[in-house]
Protein backbone atom coordinates (compact mmCIF):
# COMPACT_ATOMS: atom_id res chain seq x y z
CA UNK A 1 0.00 0.00 0.00
CA UNK A 2 1.31 3.59 -1.03
CA UNK A 3 1.49 5.90 2.09
CA UNK A 4 -0.30 9.92 1.04
CA UNK A 5 3.67 10.51 1.31
CA UNK A 6 4.74 8.36 -1.36
CA UNK A 7 2.11 9.80 -3.74
CA UNK A 8 2.39 13.41 -2.80
CA UNK A 9 6.01 12.79 -3.79
CA UNK A 10 5.15 10.78 -7.41
CA UNK A 11 2.71 13.69 -8.09
CA UNK A 12 5.21 16.17 -7.11
CA UNK A 13 7.64 14.41 -9.75
CA UNK A 14 5.12 13.81 -12.69
CA UNK A 15 3.92 17.60 -12.24
CA UNK A 16 7.49 18.55 -13.10
CA UNK A 17 8.03 16.34 -15.38
CA UNK A 18 4.86 17.70 -17.40
CA UNK A 19 5.76 21.62 -16.93
CA UNK A 20 9.89 20.39 -17.98
CA UNK A 21 9.24 18.20 -20.87
CA UNK A 22 8.74 19.43 -24.85
CA UNK A 23 6.63 16.92 -25.43
CA UNK A 24 4.65 13.65 -24.04
CA UNK A 25 2.91 10.51 -25.29
CA UNK A 26 0.27 8.06 -23.38
CA UNK A 27 1.54 4.55 -24.59
CA UNK A 28 1.54 0.89 -22.36
CA UNK A 29 3.78 -1.78 -21.24
CA UNK A 30 1.49 -4.14 -20.78
CA UNK A 31 1.83 -7.73 -22.20
CA UNK A 32 5.81 -6.86 -22.85
CA UNK A 33 8.26 -8.98 -21.26
CA UNK A 34 10.90 -7.15 -18.76
CA UNK A 35 13.95 -7.24 -21.46
CA UNK A 36 11.62 -5.52 -23.42
CA UNK A 37 10.32 -3.07 -21.21
CA UNK A 38 14.24 -2.19 -20.34
CA UNK A 39 15.23 -2.22 -24.21
CA UNK A 40 12.24 0.33 -24.99
CA UNK A 41 13.21 2.70 -21.10
CA UNK A 42 16.52 2.67 -22.79
CA UNK A 43 15.62 3.61 -26.25
CA UNK A 44 13.85 6.34 -24.35
CA UNK A 45 16.44 7.44 -22.19
CA UNK A 46 18.72 7.30 -25.16
CA UNK A 47 16.97 10.35 -26.87
CA UNK A 48 16.72 12.01 -23.32
CA UNK A 49 13.21 11.28 -22.13
CA UNK A 50 11.59 8.86 -19.86
CA UNK A 51 8.59 6.73 -19.42
CA UNK A 52 6.74 6.67 -15.98
CA UNK A 53 3.93 4.00 -15.13
CA UNK A 54 1.48 5.00 -12.30
CA UNK A 55 -1.79 4.53 -11.21
CA UNK A 56 -4.49 6.70 -13.36
CA UNK A 57 -5.22 8.62 -10.76
CA UNK A 58 -2.26 10.10 -9.79
CA UNK A 59 -1.10 11.29 -13.63
CA UNK A 60 -4.78 12.64 -12.95
CA UNK A 61 -3.76 14.91 -9.88
CA UNK A 62 -0.29 15.40 -11.17
CA UNK A 63 -2.08 17.00 -14.11
CA UNK A 64 -4.14 19.55 -13.07
CA UNK A 65 -3.67 23.20 -13.93
CA UNK A 66 -1.14 22.20 -16.55
CA UNK A 67 -1.76 21.95 -20.00
CA UNK A 68 -2.13 18.39 -20.16
CA UNK A 69 -4.91 18.16 -17.95
CA UNK A 70 -7.29 17.42 -20.66
CA UNK A 71 -5.29 14.30 -21.86
CA UNK A 72 -4.64 12.55 -18.32
CA UNK A 73 -7.26 13.32 -16.16
CA UNK A 74 -10.01 10.77 -16.03
CA UNK A 75 -7.73 7.90 -18.02
CA UNK A 76 -9.11 4.53 -17.74
CA UNK A 77 -6.99 1.07 -18.43
CA UNK A 78 -3.38 0.57 -18.21
CA UNK A 79 -1.40 3.58 -19.08
CA UNK A 80 2.20 4.84 -19.19
CA UNK A 81 3.66 8.29 -19.95
CA UNK A 82 6.69 8.79 -22.25
CA UNK A 83 8.27 12.45 -21.63
CA UNK A 84 10.60 14.14 -24.37
CA UNK A 85 12.99 16.37 -22.71
CA UNK A 86 14.55 17.31 -25.91
CA UNK A 87 14.52 15.26 -28.57
CA UNK A 88 10.43 14.92 -29.08
CA UNK A 89 10.95 12.81 -32.11
CA UNK A 90 13.51 10.84 -30.84
CA UNK A 91 10.93 9.47 -28.22
CA UNK A 92 8.40 9.16 -30.87
CA UNK A 93 9.91 7.58 -32.67
CA UNK A 94 11.21 4.97 -29.93
CA UNK A 95 7.55 4.41 -28.87
CA UNK A 96 6.89 3.67 -32.65
CA UNK A 97 9.20 1.35 -33.25
CA UNK A 98 8.35 -0.76 -30.57
CA UNK A 99 5.21 -0.59 -31.47
CA UNK A 100 6.24 -2.28 -35.00
CA UNK A 101 8.58 -4.95 -33.06
CA UNK A 102 6.39 -5.78 -30.09
CA UNK A 103 2.59 -5.41 -30.93
CA UNK A 104 1.19 -4.48 -27.63
CA UNK A 105 2.62 -1.62 -27.71
CA UNK A 106 0.58 1.56 -28.36
CA UNK A 107 1.26 5.04 -29.63
CA UNK A 108 -1.75 7.31 -28.19
CA UNK A 109 -2.52 10.59 -27.98
CA UNK A 110 0.21 13.20 -27.55
CA UNK A 111 1.61 17.03 -26.64
CA UNK A 112 4.17 18.65 -28.70
CA UNK A 113 4.99 21.85 -27.05
CA UNK A 114 1.66 22.28 -25.15
CA UNK A 115 -0.25 21.50 -28.59
CA UNK A 116 -2.58 18.21 -28.32
CA UNK A 117 -1.55 15.47 -31.19
CA UNK A 118 -3.99 12.79 -32.21
CA UNK A 119 -2.41 9.47 -32.83
CA UNK A 120 -2.17 9.83 -36.15
CA UNK A 121 -0.08 13.16 -36.35
CA UNK A 122 1.93 11.23 -33.20
CA UNK A 123 2.75 8.52 -35.90
CA UNK A 124 4.08 11.28 -38.56
CA UNK A 125 6.09 12.86 -35.88
CA UNK A 126 8.03 9.31 -34.85
CA UNK A 127 8.82 9.24 -38.46
CA UNK A 128 10.74 12.85 -38.81
CA UNK A 129 14.41 12.05 -38.27
CA UNK A 130 16.05 12.67 -35.03
CA UNK A 131 17.48 15.82 -34.02
CA UNK A 132 20.74 14.15 -34.75
CA UNK A 133 20.07 12.50 -38.00
CA UNK A 134 18.70 16.04 -39.13
CA UNK A 135 22.17 17.33 -37.33
CA UNK A 136 24.28 14.91 -39.62
CA UNK A 137 21.98 15.65 -42.87
CA UNK A 138 22.87 19.39 -42.36
CA UNK A 139 26.27 18.73 -41.86
CA UNK A 140 26.73 16.39 -44.91
CA UNK A 141 25.32 19.03 -46.81
CA UNK A 142 27.57 22.10 -45.48
CA UNK A 143 30.63 19.45 -46.17
CA UNK A 144 29.71 18.57 -49.38
CA UNK A 145 31.86 21.63 -51.34
CA UNK A 146 34.15 21.69 -48.99
CA UNK A 147 35.54 17.77 -49.83
CA UNK A 148 34.28 18.34 -53.67
CA UNK A 149 37.26 21.27 -53.63
CA UNK A 150 39.45 19.03 -51.55
CA UNK A 151 39.02 16.29 -54.26
CA UNK A 152 40.05 18.49 -57.05
CA UNK A 153 42.85 20.34 -55.50
CA UNK A 154 44.18 16.42 -54.66
CA UNK A 155 43.42 15.36 -58.11
CA UNK A 156 45.50 18.14 -59.38
CA UNK A 157 48.57 17.35 -56.86
CA UNK A 158 48.60 13.52 -57.61
CA UNK A 159 48.49 14.78 -61.83
CA UNK A 160 51.52 17.07 -60.98
CA UNK A 161 52.87 14.22 -59.53
CA UNK A 162 52.95 11.74 -62.11
CA UNK A 163 54.14 14.01 -64.67
CA UNK A 164 56.84 15.22 -62.65
CA UNK A 165 56.13 19.23 -62.57
CA UNK A 166 56.22 21.19 -59.60
CA UNK A 167 53.28 23.89 -60.52
CA UNK A 168 49.96 22.96 -61.86
CA UNK A 169 50.37 25.12 -64.75
CA UNK A 170 53.11 23.12 -65.90
CA UNK A 171 50.80 20.11 -66.39
CA UNK A 172 50.32 18.84 -69.95
CA UNK A 173 47.21 18.67 -70.54
CA UNK A 174 45.83 16.19 -73.25
CA UNK A 175 42.32 16.32 -75.49
CA UNK A 176 40.68 13.21 -75.23
CA UNK A 177 40.18 10.96 -78.27
CA UNK A 178 36.26 11.89 -78.92
CA UNK A 179 37.71 15.46 -79.13
CA UNK A 180 40.70 14.69 -81.49
CA UNK A 181 38.52 12.15 -83.66
CA UNK A 182 36.25 15.59 -84.36
CA UNK A 183 38.68 17.96 -85.02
Amino acid sequence: MITREQKNAVIKDLKEKIESSKALFLTNTIGMTANDVVALRKKVRDANGGIVVTRNSLFGKAAQGTYAEELLSGLKGTNAVAFAFEDAPGVAKALYETNKEIEVVTLGKGYLNQELLDESKVAELAKLPSRDEMLGTLLATMMAPVSSLARVLNAVKDECESQGVEKPGDLKVEAKAEETAEA
